[in-house]
């Protein structure tokens, strides 16, 4: 399995405490059957000093990857909110 950094932003919450969120690709293989693999993709998100979350093999899609990536760096999403807004987008 490896890791492919997508960025690091910097995220403000509601109390106004700062965290700085970086956001991963997760790159493994999946077996369909006893001899064929594919390629599958997982998301990872880290909080600076704090939380990690990552879910492997949600997809074998690069473009579905890309736009959960997306949706998640773009609402800010932090290690904790990652499991509910994958159930949303699952």
């Amino acid at each position: 399995m490896r890791e492919l950094l997508a960025e690091s932003r910097n995220a403000l919450d509601e109390k106004g405490t700062l965290h700085r969120f970086t956001y991963y690709i997760i790159i493994g293989e999946m077996m369909m059957g006893e001899q064929l693999g594919c390629e599958s993709y997982g998301v990872k998100i880290a909080e600076d000093g704090g939380d990690i979350a990552d879910v492997p093999n949600l997809t074998t899609s690069i473009s579905r990857i890309d736009a959960l990536l997306e949706l998640l760096i773009r609402n800010e999403v932090g290690p904790v909110g990652l499991h509910d807004v994958l159930s949303d987008w699952l």
